[in-house]
């Protein structure tokens, strides 16, 4: 591929992955209040649209015609930087994300991710895609310090410390869940990991890789990594109005929200990759739908555990900030070390004899 088509293929992926994300990210918000509403026995969005299909378009409506305050004794520079470095870091990780194999179009063959390209031997992408996403979600505690510490409120400040307390704590205890799918897989690279996991349910790292105590000490330090509930006490209401982003209103406090559904998103690819084999499924009939069907369960995995994000808010109730802290270094990291520990001593085994 020369350098203009791969420019322009890229532009227009780009184009791509970011429409659909924010559709995505604006739909997931309209899917939580339709079933937390049904779990407390309510209707949720009705009014707009059929089914309340329209209520995303109305809330972007609202939030861009809301009169945006600035508060008089807050650091201006680093007040409006905050958001914006926010969204910017959630939109950039979802780039190296791979979605399927590759599309062909006449003589024009492009893989479903912004950063790969079509080698001799199929799609190539990053080899070490996993470690830069992993790098830029972990940065992006940097926007919720500086939107506390720069809005010159407590209730701001208490809120981005306790998130970059739970954020860092939380990060570890990630960082090592994966460390047992490195070393089954030998590879940083997301499309090696997913292709390792063909051939099967019995193939995926959770079920075949032995990797479901690390699934779980993922996705529970994905939830604190998000903010989410049963671990989203920087933004408790209850004790300080809204956390880090009490002072923001309009576009910028919509900034916070995409960012953060944003991260539910990247986090649910990256556990379809990682432990549920990505894209891979029972493929069949036309060429067409033969090569779109890999993008189809890449899809419904994620949007299940997208479900299971919901379901956990509507169900489970906030944890005291101690509680917190102390499940996180005293039980959720010491799993992490035995797994990566005892995977390492099952492969080691394995490879002796």
């Amino acid at each position: 591929m020369n350098l203009p088509i791969f420019i322009l293929a890229s532009i227009i992926k780009i184009a791509i992955a970011i429409g659909a994300l924010l559709t995505a990210v604006a739909y997931t918000v309209w899917l939580e209040r339709k079933l937390v509403g049904r779990i407390q026995n309510r209707w949720g969005p009705t009014r707009v649209g059929p089914f309340g299909l329209l209520q995303p378009l109305a809330d972007g409506l609202k939030f861009i015609l809301k009169e945006d305050l600035i508060p008089e004794n807050a650091y201006r520079t680093l007040y409006l930087l905050a958001p914006m470095l926010s969204v910017a870091l959630a939109l950039t990780s979802i780039a190296l994300i791979p979605v399927g194999e590759s599309i062909t179009l006449g003589r024009f063959t492009t893989p479903f991710e912004i950063t790969a390209v079509m080698g001799a031997h199929g799609p190539s992408d990053i080899n070490v895609s996993l470690l830069i996403i992993l790098g830029i979600t972990s940065i992006g505690v940097y926007g919720i310090a500086l939107a506390g510490w720069s809005s010159n409120s407590k209730y701001s400040l208490l809120g981005s410390l306790r998130a970059s307390a739970q954020m860092m704590s939380y990060e570890l205890s990630l960082g090592l869940s994966l460390v047992g799918i490195l070393i089954l897989s030998q590879s940083l690279s997301l499309r090696e990991i997913v292709n390792m996991q063909s051939g099967g349910i019995l193939h995926w790292n959770i079920i075949g890789g032995g990797q479901i105590i690390a699934f779980f000490v993922y996705m529970t330090a994905a939830f604190a990594e998000t903010n989410r509930i049963p671990f989203d006490l920087p933004e408790a209401e209850t004790e300080l109005v809204a956390g880090y982003h009490t002072e923001y209103s309009a576009m910028k406090f919509a900034m916070f929200f995409m960012a953060e559904y944003t991260n539910m998103i990247t986090v649910a690819c990256l556990a379809t990759l990682l432990f549920l084999g990505g894209w891979s499924g029972p493929t069949f009939g036309p060429v067409l739908v033969r090569a779109l069907l890999p993008l189809f369960w890449f899809m419904s995995k994620v949007f299940l555990f997208l479900v299971l994000y919901i379901w956990i808010r509507g169900t489970l109730p906030r944890f005291r900030y101690d509680q917190l802290m102390a499940f996180g270094w005293k039980f959720l990291l010491p799993v992490a070390v035995a797994n990566v520990v005892v995977t390492s001593a099952i492969i080691a085994i394995v490879d002796l004899h």
